[in-house]
């Protein structure tokens, strides 16, 4: 697969995060947060896991324990992401989530270099700054009073960078990215029952009121996104992967005003263009340097001859 062909999975994920951010707020006026993931994440393992069982019956080796292991661990780190973030729902407002979940645009090339001393592009490090500037000025151009689901938010940005990070480099290393999606989504959907089942109350009928939110982000916000996720980012780099996937905020506006008839003012107008700059910019920018380089590297030997 191409680079490119990857960014447009990442771009297609954005997509249905944006598609299914209203999905993940609504489904709380019913049930927990706890509640949500476990169920969220059994449907995304029942969705995923035909394609996990014809992606092992393909491969050439199977997976060994220290394969597992690192599943696992993604699992742990998505789990934490999405705690941290559901619960910080309930006690912020929707422009503060946007903005502060979108922090992990500029974390993943920061923790690239202090944990594995990965030196991203240098356009990296501008289109992360443009695409979180465009995701403030998506979200208004302004922050509420900082409240406790505030800095639950920021927290889950960092889990959401490190399972950035970490993905691309299994991806990379395991080859068999689905089964890496479902083994994560069943960790969560474990480790939300359990929770749920020790700090919140589950009835049946709370459940049946939120099953359109449950089936809707579970099939598509968790099994269809998250496994494009892993698909795509083993073909190019996490920070271009973050940026590309920073595009969650660009679509909620965009489905915002389609099916809500909600109008973006000026601010939030500029904000979708400094996404989209950044988006390209990841794109097009190392491809000219590239081509630059090699053109004077012909050049050259052209003239050595």
């Amino acid at each position: 697969m191409t680079q490119t062909r990857a960014n447009l999975l990442l771009l297609f994920a954005g997509l249905i995060w944006g598609l299914g951010f209203v999905a993940q707020s609504t489904a709380m006026d019913n049930i927990g947060p706890l509640t949500f993931i476990g169920l969220r994440f059994i449907v995304a393992t029942a969705a995923v896991l035909p394609f996990a069982l014809r992606e092992k019956a393909r491969a050439t080796k199977p997976l060994s324990t220290s394969d597992y292991k690192a599943f696992a661990i993604l699992g742990t780190m998505l789990f934490s992401g999405m705690v941290l973030q559901q619960t910080g729902l309930l006690t912020t407002s929707v422009t503060n989530a946007g903005f502060l979940t979108g922090l992990y645009v500029v974390l993943v090339p920061l923790l690239g270099v202090l944990l594995f001393s990965h030196w991203p592009h240098p356009v990296v490090w501008v289109s992360a700054v443009f695409s979180l500037t465009g995701i403030f000025l998506l979200s208004g151009g302004s922050l509420d009073g900082f409240r406790q689901g505030d800095w639950l938010m920021i927290a889950g940005a960092f889990f959401w960078a490190l399972q950035g990070l970490f993905i691309a480099r299994y991806a990379l290393r395991i080859g068999r990215p689905i089964t890496m999606a479902c083994i994560q989504f069943s960790v969560v959907a474990i480790a939300g029952l359990i929770a749920a089942m020790i700090f919140e109350q589950i009835e049946w009928s709370a459940v049946q009121a939120a099953a359109p939110e449950i089936l809707f982000t579970g099939i598509f916000s968790s099994g269809v996104a998250f496994t494009l996720q892993a698909i795509g980012t083993r073909y190019t780099s996490a920070p271009q992967a973050a940026i590309f996937l920073s595009s969650e905020a660009l679509f909620a506006a965009l489905f915002g005003a389609i099916i809500l008839g909600e109008r973006l003012p000026t601010i939030g107008l500029a904000g979708c263009a400094l996404i989209f700059l950044s988006m390209m910019m990841v794109e097009i920018v190392p491809r000219l340097r590239f081509r630059k380089s090699a053109h004077t590297k012909t050049a050259s030997a052209e003239h050595i001859n």
